[in-house]
Formats: structure tokens, C-alpha cells, sequence
């Protein structure tokens, strides 16, 4: 006639998860009972991560126990539950408990005990019963138990049960045998005719003393949850009797049919089979019934005692558990309903063994300790925990990346140079500035191109090496926006063919400066290299190999848009990816190797006695090539992102404008502000000086 026990273990730890209490204490009776909660219900509590900072055993104490015994054993008791650092203690038993809980108050006063009383929660299971023996009534232990949360058995008073309460006393109560000798040891009186000694003045119970004056661990006036059970029981089986005899005819359908399966049986274990199906209200309006099983269907009320004045309690309903409830939602509570022992100021109390690790970091567990004692740890880089407690963080996806305190995901930004942004309007800008004035110059050249200084060091030359650093400003443009696959392939091929193209043509120009100066030796055999046909040969072959190598990258392993999810944390950048990368070094170390031969070459002719002689701005035109793309490869693997791409147009644009600066700035200065050295005389006059 109780609820089933398990659903109050269920309800307990829901309780303990409910205010994350995690790092319990717990008294148990040392008995065989609270041996096997240790076997088979702490388990499971282990399992929904509690923890057990110590399982006190309580003894039962018999009146062979001698008074220091009893005060020696709570004495460890008392030190083991106040240096533990829990804040909850869980009870498992009986009324022996509130025996012992007296007990506790009335060490501290006689007994050494180690530690100072502290503020505990004490959880209370229904067998628990608020009792204690008169000899403890004067006591003061109640503010022990002040702020205590009971599971108890659902109770209500049935009608006149208060008044009936009220009007019991020794003199007009029959037929009860205990009533004297209470009455005789709570009033601290006795009653006439029980004893033969003399009585003095003032001893003898009148009668009139009031039960409800006594502390409720004495006597309460409200029906308990046993009592209720009690109750409820004797209607039991008064309705499995009534179903049995309230009438023969169906007494004797029952009956017949019933025994042929309990023939055997006697009356009493057919009372058992009514009892099973038994379901009524009581007079109180609650509705008992019972499973197929014979088990109550019922549940608990969380109550929380609340200490008063004449060592009493009032019980406050702040929970409870229903059972016809899924499991999962059965038990609730009003938090706010509840008063706390005083020393937690009414602060929810915190019972952990280590203080939750905040998200962002993780828990590391104490070697040698329970696992609910760790250390906390913040996560390695990469990694987040957005939740407390976390065992182990977590790597994002590759499309988010970690906040600051790597507590969340956050979603990569998709980025690449753009035309819309600063940083690439100015790199456009610039680009088709440098173009317009590559335009211009070459306007320039072209309306004076029977001029003996455009003339000088071959016209054609001159033209296409114009042409060509117009289209190296022009490639730059194929750098910037979102790569696509047309981009991609062409951004290093055509850049490099260009690129070929226009130091082809210089190295050209200096081979044909010094190719003029040794044919004007009396009787030299190079004269007849010299020519248009020699440049035009060492343009195409140079250009023409290099074009070769971007055939074979782009018909092995060409350049493909991507995604790098990588190199920038927070960002995912869409590139080019160069494919193979030796064929992209390729590229560019034909580049470098013609560059490294015309600027020897024209080193070596810088001084050669010429009117327009080149060498000495060539020299000059592929040392600021050269100086731009030295330093670009170790730079190019140090950055990462839109960096790179913003990088090579850069080097592409200010190489470009080295050699425009270099060879054909003083040539235009010529053509535009000093057309008088731009003459045939001028060119004589300084070749006969030489």
C-alpha cells in the first residue's frame, strides 16, 4: 500500500539533477537494505554523473550499546558528513534516522568533534519518519533539519480526523494501550491508580494537556503518509471483502470460476486475488487503486521542512511525483517555494566537487579521485565546447571556424579580391591608369617613327615591347573578381606568355646593341646578323618555349578554381589553385632565367659607345624587374588568402612599370620636350665625337 520504490530512487536522482547537485553525501542504516541500494541503486546514480563524496553507515543502536559507544560512533559520523565539502546528504532508512539526526545537536555540546556545524541539505526518503525518543524532546536539533527536502507518501486528513485528534486524552480514550503510558512520558505527569508511590502536588495528568502543544517529532496532529497507507489499507480490504460476500449469487460465479484455477488455495489467498483489482475512492475523494502486479498506484509529495517555535516543523509542498505521468516529466518542483537552511541565504546551494568548466573549455579528470572532481582546461586551438561540462571539445566544420573564447561555430566569411572592395578598385585603377599611359607613349612612338631615336635599336622591338607591357598591365585585371575556370586557366599562362614576350623583346634590344657595336670593327663577320630578322627570331624562340611549358601544364594538371578552407580561420577564400606546382615554378624561373641573361647582357653593354644607346636603361629596367621578383616567391609562401593574389598583380604592375619607366620615359622625354637632340645632325655630331 505504498508507491513502488524504485519510482522514489527515479524521482531522487531527478531531484539531484534538477539543481545539478553532483557531489552527494549519503547515510545509509547498516543493515541489509542499505547494503543493497549500495549494489544496485548508487550504480545508476554514477551513471547520470553523480558522485559519492562518502557513504556514511549508520548502526543500529540497542540497549546493549553503552551511552559513550553511541556518543563515540556519531561523533565520526558528525566529522564524516561536516568535513565533507558536499552540501547535500542523502537519507536512506527509517525513523532511526531522526534518532540519530538528534543525536548530532547534543554531540557538539558533550563531544570534541573536529569541525564546526555547516549548512547541509539533507534529502529524505519516505521511510524517513519525523520521530525521536522523549528523553530527546528538549533538544535543540530541529534547525538541523530546517530547509529539508522529504519525499513523502501522499497524505490528506480524512474528515473530523483533527477534531478526533484533539479529543483524545488518557481519562475517556478506551480500548488503547498506549495512550496512558504516552500521555504519562510527553506531559511529564502520571495518571491515578497506575502507581502505588505517593505523588506530589502538581504531578498528576488532569487530562486537559494538549496533544498539539508537543513538538511535532513527538506527536503530529495532521495523518501521516504511513498512517495514511494504514488507512487506505483497512479499506482495502473491507472493499475486497464487500466483492467478495455482497452477493452469493456472484460470490458463487466468482468463486466457481475462480477455482478451477484456485481450487487449491485458501479464503485468505483469494482475498489476495480481489485485492489485486481493487480500485475505489476514499473518503477523502483520492482514488486508490492497485496494479495487476498488487502494487499502489501512487505517488510522492516533495515537501520542505521549515523549522518553527516548540522545536516544530511546518511542512511546505514544493513538489511531486505522479505516476501516471510520462517517466520523464513526472517529476516536478517550484524552485522558488523552497527555503533554504539560513547559513545559504537563501542562495540555491551548490553542491560539486570541481566548479563547472565554462564553455570553451573542457574537463580533466583528477587522477586518483571520482570522476566528477576535474580540472578544467581551455580548448586547443581549432576546437570549441559550447556547453558547460563538456567531456572533450569539438572541431568545427570546415565552414565555420572558432570564436575568440572558442565557446561557438562561426560561419566563414566567403571572400576573394573583388572589384567592389578598396584594395582591388585601387589595384584596377592602377592597372588601366598604367595602361592608358602605355597607350599613350605608344601613340607617341608611333607618330614619330621616322625619328632617328625611335628608329635606333629597331623600331619593331620597340613596338612590341610596348604592346606587350600593355597587356602585362591588362593581365593583372584577370587577377581580380571571382575565379572561375576561364580565369584560372588563363591568369599564369597568359601572364608568362606576355611576361616571355616582353623580355624576349629586351633581351633582343641588347643583344642587337651589341651586336651594333662589334659589326662597326673594320672587317667583322657579325654584320651580317645585323638585321631585323636575328631580333625577330630571338622574340619568337624565347616566347615560343615558354609557351611550350604552358601547353604541357595546361594538358597535365592546369589551374582550377578553389576553395581554401585553411590558411585563413575565419575565412573561406576562393582561389586559383595553381595545380601543378612545378610547372607554375617553371613559369616562372623562365622568366627568371631570361631576365638574369638580359640584365648581364646589358650590365656588360652599358657603356658601349652608342647616340641611343639602350644598354644602360635596359640595365637599369630588369634591376627593378629582377628586385620585384626575387623577394616574391619566399613572400608568396609566407601569406595566405586574397594576400597572394593581391601580391602577384602588384609585382606584375610595378615590374611592368620598371621596364615602361626605364627604357621609354627618357625616350619620351626626347619626343615631347627636347625634339631638338631628336635629329640626324645631333646623331652625327655625337658620332663623330666618338
Amino acid at each position: 500500500m505504498v508507491p513502488q520504490e524504485t519510482l522514489q530512487h527515479k524521482s531522487i536522482l531527478s531531484l539531484l539533477l534538477y539543481f545539478k547537485w553532483t557531489w552527494i553525501g549519503v547515510l545509509i542504516m547498516n543493515d541489509e537494505n542499505g547494503e543493497r541500494l549500495v549494489q544496485t541503486v548508487f550504480p545508476e546514480f554514477s551513471q547520470s554523473g553523480i558522485c559519492f563524496a562518502f557513504i556514511g553507515r549508520i548502526p543500529r543502536y540497542s540497549f546493549d550499546d553503552t551511552f559513550n559507544d553511541m556518543v563515540e560512533e556519531g561523533a565520526k559520523i558528525y566529522d564524516q558528513v561536516m568535513g565533507s565539502k558536499s552540501n547535500v546528504i542523502v537519507l536512506y532508512g527509517d525513523s532511526d534516522f531522526m534518532v540519530f539526526l538528534k543525536w548530532i545537536s547534543y554531540i557538539v555540546v558533550v563531544h570534541d568533534v573536529i569541525n564546526k556545524p555547516k549548512a547541509k541539505v539533507y534529502i529524505m526518503t519516505a521511510q524517513v519518519e519525523l520521530v525521536s525518543f522523549l528523553y530527546q524532546k528538549n533538544w535543540d536539533g530541529e534547525q538541523i533539519l530546517h530547509g529539508a527536502l522529504a519525499f513523502t507518501i501522499h497524505s490528506n486528513n480524512p474528515p473530523e480526523f483533527k477534531a478526533f485528534a484533539e479529543s483524545r486524552n488518557p481519562y475517556s480514550t478506551k480500548r488503547d494501550g498506549f495512550i496512558k503510558d504516552f500521555w504519562q512520558q510527553a506531559f511529564d505527569c502520571v495518571i491515578p491508580n497506575t502507581i502505588l508511590d505517593k505523588l506530589e502536588n502538581g504531578d498528576i495528568c488532569t487530562g486537559d494537556e494538549k496533544l498539539e502543544s508537543l513538538p511535532t517529532s513527538l506527536f503530529e496532529m495532521s495523518m501521516t503518509g504511513h498512517s495514511y497507507s494504514i488507512y487506505n489499507a483497512v479499506y482495502a480490504v473491507a472493499h475486497a471483502l464487500n466483492s467478495l460476500f455482497s452477493s452469493a449469487l456472484k460470490q458463487r460465479e466468482i468463486v466457481k470460476r475462480e477455482r478451477l484455477k484456485l481450487q487449491n488455495q485458501q479464503l485468505w489467498q483469494e482475498l489476495h486475488h480481489f485485492l489485486k483489482s481493487v480500485s475505489f475512492n476514499n473518503s477523502v475523494g483520492d482514488k486508490v487503486s492497485l496494479t495487476d502486479h498488487g502494487e499502489l498506484i501512487a505517488g510522492f509529495d516533495v515537501v520542505n521542512w521549515i523549522a518553527s517555535s516548540n522545536q516544530s516543523f511546518n511542512r511546505m509542498k514544493v513538489g511531486q511525483v505522479d505516476p501516471h505521468i510520462d517517466p520523464g516529466e513526472a517529476f516536478t518542483i517550484n524552485e522558488d517555494a523552497i527555503t533554504w537552511p539560513h547559513l545559504f541565504n537563501q542562495v540555491h546551494p551548490v553542491s560539486v566537487c570541481s566548479k563547472s568548466c565554462h564553455p570553451g573549455s573542457s574537463k580533466k579528470i583528477k587522477e586518483g579521485e571520482p570522476f566528477c572532481c576535474y580540472d578544467c582546461i581551455p580548448c586547443p586551438e581549432g576546437k570549441i565546447s559550447n556547453q558547460e561540462d563538456m567531456d572533450d571539445c569539438k572541431k568545427c566544420s570546415v565552414n565555420d571556424y572558432p570564436s575568440k573564447n572558442q565557446s561557438l561555430c562561426i560561419p566563414k566569411i566567403v571572400n576573394f579580391l573583388t572589384f567592389e572592395e578598396p584594395f582591388g578598385i585601387g589595384l584596377a585603377s592602377y592597372a588601366l591608369t598604367l595602361s592608358l599611359i602605355t597607350v599613350l607613349m605608344l601613340a607617341v612612338f608611333m607618330k614619330h617613327h621616322d625619328t632617328p631615336i625611335v628608329k635606333a635599336n629597331n623600331r619593331d622591338l620597340t613596338y612590341m615591347l610596348l604592346v606587350s607591357i600593355l597587356l602585362c598591365f591588362l593581365s593583372a585585371l584577370l587577377f581580380i573578381g571571382r575565379p572561375e575556370k576561364v580565369t584560372c586557366l588563363l591568369q599564369q599562362t597568359a601572364f608568362g606568355i606576355i611576361f616571355s614576350v616582353a623580355i624576349s623583346c629586351i633581351l633582343a634590344k641588347t643583344i642587337t646593341v651589341v651586336l651594333a657595336f662589334m659589326a662597326i670593327k673594320p672587317g667583322s663577320r657579325i654584320r651580317k646578323w645585323v638585321g631585323k630578322e636575328l631580333p625577330i627570331l630571338i622574340v619568337l624562340s624565347c616566347s615560343l618555349f615558354q609557351t611550350g611549358i604552358c601547353i604541357v601544364w595546361l594538358g597535365t594538371y592546369p589551374p582550377f578554381p578553389d576553395m581554401d578552407m585553411h590558411s585563413i580561420a575565419e575565412e573561406i577564400v576562393l582561389e586559383c589553385n595553381q595545380g601543378s606546382i612545378i610547372m607554375f615554378y617553371c613559369v616562372f624561373g623562365y622568366m627568371g632565367f631570361l631576365a638574369s641573361v638580359s640584365f648581364i647582357m646589358a650590365f656588360l653593354a652599358r657603356k658601349l659607345p652608342d647616340t641611343f644607346n639602350e644598354a644602360k636603361f635596359i640595365t637599369f629596367s630588369m634591376l627593378v624587374f629582377c628586385s620585384v621578383w626575387v623577394p616574391f616567391v619566399p613572400t608568396y609562401l609566407s601569406i595566405k588568402g586574397k594576400c597572394t593574389v593581391a601580391l602577384e598583380i602588384f609585382c606584375i604592375l610595378s615590374s611592368s612599370t620598371g621596364i615602361l619607366g626605364c627604357i621609354f620615359s627618357p625616350k619620351c622625354y626626347i619626343l615631347l620636350l627636347r625634339p631638338d637632340l631628336n635629329s640626324r645632325e645631333q646623331f652625327l655630331r655625337k658620332k663623330g665625337r666618338i
